[in-house]
């Protein structure tokens, strides 16, 4: 099959009638130029017509970056506020004549320069880079309102109300942003009038989950309720709990965090917290080139009840 060639700028001239000067002039939008109305017009109709568009490394040569922006996400982090914060980014970036490229894996020097010197990005964004710095605050999604603050607040204050007073933080081991959590949940115990939160590691595989529910239990009889870092490791909470015959929510009631399909599909089927950050990725694209983020207004976290809490 016959490749359809690029239009070039050299095509938009000789089909609008002006020359390549002049169409540079109008798709670039170069001020102090004396072109007419008229003229603008043909050109941009031209350039639309052929299906026109700049040549993305000619155009970071001349504009000194590319058109493209760099989201690094660590592992750990993915889920379903990342998959609605990363098609937020996308969709605004691409409103503006962006494009967004994800990169998986730990945010090295050596692997941001690598990016740097390749493509020339607008902007390198790291998931979650406001709450490793001591900023939480300052998170656009309003952090305390509809932020991680709030959404660790909601899942702690539900099992509150519920009763439970000894409440466990369950995390898979060393996840990113976990102290940032465990913070987050004590001042929501706090608030709520009960005590801070005890931490519990759920390791894989299924079998060293299952001892370390057993060795927890023994020692903090007086919990009755685990609070999971993420979906992941709500539900190999649950796992380990049937593989120890604990009734679940019976014995002991389990919460998740973030709304993952695979929740609605366990047994019994899990109670969770379900954000869509779609508004906070689409600020995050408006801060990244530098335009107004007001008018975007984040959806706040709800508690998908079901089950097991």
């Amino acid at each position: 099959m016959t490749e359809t060639r690029r239009a070039t700028l050299k095509d938009v001239a000789a089909a609008s009638g002006v020359s390549r000067a002049t169409v540079s002039f109008v798709l670039n939008e170069t001020p102090n130029q004396t072109i007419s109305p008229a003229t603008r017009e043909r050109v941009l109709r031209t350039a639309r017509d052929l299906g026109y568009k700049p040549h993305g490394i000619a155009r970071a040569l001349r504009e000194g970056a590319s058109r493209i922006v760099v989201l690094h996400i660590e592992s750990g982090l993915e889920g379903n506020y990342s998959r609605s914060y990363i098609r937020g980014l996308d969709h605004e970036l691409a409103a503006h004549d962006h494009v967004l490229l994800v990169r998986h894996g730990p945010p090295t020097d050596a692997a941001t320069r690598q990016i740097l010197d390749a493509i020339r990005p607008r902007a390198v964004l790291r998931f979650g880079e406001i709450y490793r710095t001591g900023h939480e605050l300052d998170d656009v999604g309003g952090c305390r309102h509809d932020g991680l603050a709030a959404h660790a607040t909601m899942q702690i204050r539900y099992l509150a109300a519920r009763g439970h007073s000894r409440i466990a933080l369950a995390t898979p081991a060393d996840p990113p942003l976990g102290e940032v959590r465990l913070r987050f949940a004590d001042q929501a115990a706090q608030a709520s009038g009960i005590p801070p939160l005890v931490s519990l590691v759920v390791p894989r595989p299924r079998s060293a989950g299952a001892d370390a529910l057993a060795s927890f239990r023994a020692g903090h009889p007086s919990v009755t309720a685990i609070a999971g870092y993420d979906d992941d490791t709500a539900l190999r909470t649950l796992t380990a709990l049937h593989d120890l015959g604990v009734s679940v929510p019976a014995d002991l009631a389990v919460i998740g965090f973030d709304d993952t399909e695979y929740g609605a599909l366990a047994t019994p089927a899990l109670t969770t917290i379900h954000i869509d950050a779609e508004a906070h990725g689409r600020r995050a694209a408006r801060a990244a080139l530098g335009l107004d983020t007001e008018g975007l207004t984040p959806t706040r976290g709800e508690v998908i009840a079901r089950d097991s809490a």
